[in-house]
């Protein structure tokens, strides 16, 4: 058996963002990859009834201690068990599904012992808020769980998850890539210094200060009405950016600002990679890991504190030469590293592989 003749049912949530999300770019790469996918789209509808607002209500209680199951809404279970009734999987890929009760999970070890279960999630899973009461009574129950955070390894070991197992932020070629931009695209998206991300309240008081020091900041993406009177020089588009528009933004900023989720406690994101792959100059926040994934000054750039952002962003707004040969850098490092989606899977099909022939050897024996 080879990881491209593998039959593999997804529960990913691709249909979130309008189809612009980085669950359905996995669902490419393993089909690029050779694997025949079927999906049960996960994603949680956003209308407001009784049953939604029992789940926020069961979600929240669960956040704040009390051991309390948020409820099914999607019917995951239920239709996880039909699917796997009329087909054969050599694998469930099971991204960050958090309302599976750990029963169904147990049953579906049960009756196809030959299929491995496999979890993946880009948060940060170790996190209460990223939890539920069912992720964590299931955790024992993956065969291996892939996490983009080296920390959370130890802590879903600690938590029951014997497999978990660490697959670096990946990006989807055919989305993240250089295009051509014009003056059109560079005064409807770009500019000097900009952010693509959604409101923390410490990435808006960076930006506030880099305006408050004269320079041109413009920012898209989700909640930042939560900034209150936003500087004069911070122009605030209240919409996030998909598509080709995230790809020609990304070069028509001359800057492209990496900012860190710290409730995630991360280390690096998609945007880590995705800024690069596009062709954009990335000033982001310097980490281990980070500086793992690029070289600085030679592929992006990188900063510790709001004093060190700032000398930065003026200095390489006047260096335009060297804006475009890091980037250039930068792109050429996701290339021959392999930081595409595919790539990063691939690299951990090995492992998976192993896994699975010797739960089939298991049962032979």
């Amino acid at each position: 058996m080879t990881f491209a003749s593998l039959r593999i049912l997804a529960v990913s949530p691709v249909s979130g963002y309008g189809g612009n999300n980085t669950s359905i770019h996995r669902i490419r790469a393993l089909e690029s990859l050779g694997c025949t996918v079927d999906v049960i789209d996960s994603t949680l509808s956003g209308a407001v009834d009784s049953r939604f607002l029992r789940y926020r209500l069961a979600n929240r209680l669960f956040r704040i201690g009390l051991p309390i199951r948020v409820p099914d809404l999607n019917h995951i279970g239920s239709r996880l068990l039909s699917a796997m009734a009329r087909q054969r999987y050599d694998l469930l890929w099971l991204e960050r599904v958090l309302t599976l009760a750990p029963t169904v999970l147990s049953k579906l070890r049960d009756n196809y012992p030959e299929t491995l279960i496999v979890g993946f999630s880009p948060d940060d899973m170790a996190s209460r808020h990223n939890q539920t009461q069912q992720f964590l009574h299931s955790l024992p129950l993956y065969d291996i769980y892939l996490t983009t955070k080296t920390y959370n390894i130890q802590e879903l070991q600690s938590l029951g998850c014997p497999g978990a197992m660490f697959i670096g932020n990946g990006y989807d070629p055919g989305t993240f890539r250089p295009l051509q931009i014009e003056a059109e695209d560079e005064q409807r998206l770009g500019g000097d210094v900009g952010f693509i991300g959604s409101y923390e309240a410490e990435r808006a008081e960076m930006l506030q200060f880099l305006a408050s020091q004269g320079l041109n900041v413009r920012v898209w993406g989700s909640d930042w009405q939560k900034m209150k009177k936003p500087s004069v020089n911070l122009r605030v588009e209240r919409t996030p950016l998909f598509g080709d528009n995230f790809a020609k933004a990304c070069r028509a900023f001359k800057i492209n600002l990496g900012f860190l989720r710290k409730m995630n406690r991360d280390l690096q994101t998609t945007r880590s990679v995705e800024i690069p792959a596009c062709g954009g100059f990335m000033l982001a926040e310097r980490t281990s890991e980070h500086l793992d994934l690029f070289q600085e000054g030679k592929e992006a750039e990188f900063f510790d504190s709001r004093h060190e952002l700032l000398i930065k962003c003026r200095s390489y707004l006047a260096n335009p030469s060297a804006r475009r040969h890091i980037a250039d850098n930068g792109y050429q490092r996701c290339l021959t590293s392999g930081y595409s989606n595919a790539a990063r899977l691939a690299a951990v099909s090995p492992p998976l592989l192993a896994k699975l022939h010797q739960k089939c050897n298991r049962i032979l024996t």
